[in-house]
């Protein structure tokens, strides 16, 4: 295995993550919006075809009767909440590396850093259940051809009014089965992939950018194929009715299984996986940038 960079700090995790997650929403929210879409839309009637048979023809219906706009809407609450969100992810991540070293220049191996991404998955639930709601809430309602929220902040204030804090954070435990196991498949496949790729004798921390992307790819390809099913299920619980689902999780899967079978819960399979690999190049292109120059500017952090 090769040597990971230290000492690990913390601090520059969580700027340089929130660097890294600004690059993430911005080349990765179309494709988000697809899945979405993709994931709610309503069971047809019987001999009616689907709102949508696919991610291309989501993404060319969107496109035609909306706009490019369509393809971005709803991001400005990911956007809001992505800097401190993926701030605060790679804060734990690199916490969760830290808590488990008896000494500064303790390799880890990948079990444990597989534990750190999870404590990182939770660490973000805070911040990643309210603004999940709200986004999946506006990237549904233009198909619904309903106007209900005039924006993120609309949508905020509606929720709360409606039903209290309840309402905002409406989905919490669903986030925490997405993000717990996925942010620890996610951070250890990077740190994995870095390894194999660095050349004998090299530092991961020059590694080329080109061999940044295809892991910080790859890992994101590894993150939503643990994470697809959660999060099907979460779309639906966070857009649904209240009162629709009184068993929570249990009741949104016992409906998908017993109408749609088991597939429906790897619905925005092939948009969540176009998204995934760019997505998270930039993410952690944009985390290692931010890095460097951290240690760069403020090598003592």
């Amino acid at each position: 295995m090769a040597k990971q960079p230290q000492p690990i700090s913390p601090f520059k995790n969580f700027f340089a993550g929130g660097f890294g997650g600004v690059c993430l929403v911005f080349v990765g929210h179309p494709l988000d919006t697809i899945k979405v879409r993709l994931q709610t839309q309503p069971k047809p009637q019987p001999g009616q075809p689907p709102l949508y048979s696919g991610t291309f023809d989501c993404f060319r219906k969107t496109l035609v009767g909306e706009g490019v706009r369509g393809l971005y809407r709803g991001m400005a609450a990911p956007i809001i909440g992505v800097t401190p969100m993926f701030a605060v992810c790679f804060f734990g991540f690199g916490l969760g590396k830290r808590l488990q070293q008896r000494k500064p220049d303790d390799v880890l191996t990948y079990p444990q850093l597989f534990a750190a991404g999870m404590l990182s998955g939770v660490f973000t639930t805070v911040i990643m259940a309210p603004g999940e709601r709200i986004k999946c809430l506006l990237q549904i309602q233009a198909a619904t051809g309903e106007t209900k929220y005039s924006g993120s902040l609309d949508c905020a204030k509606q929720l709360y009014r409606e039903a209290g804090i309840r309402g905002v954070y409406k989905g919490t435990v669903l986030t925490l089965m997405r993000d717990v196991p996925a942010s620890g498949m996610y951070f250890m496949t990077y740190e994995w992939l870095k390894n194999i790729l660095t050349p004998e004798g090299k530092s991961v921390s020059d590694l080329s950018v080109p061999r940044i992307l295809f892991a910080g790819g790859l890992a994101g390809i590894f993150n939503w194929a643990v994470a697809i099913p959660p999060d099907v299920l979460k779309s639906r619980f966070q857009t649904a009715p209240a009162g629709k689902y009184p068993n929570g999780f249990r009741d949104v899967l016992r409906e998908l299984i017993r109408e749609e079978g088991v597939a429906s819960l790897y619905k925005g399979f092939t948009a969540v996986m176009i998204r995934a690999f760019p997505a998270n190049a930039a993410c952690f292109l944009g985390f290692e940038v931010a890095m460097k120059f951290l240690n760069w500017v403020a090598p003592g952090l």
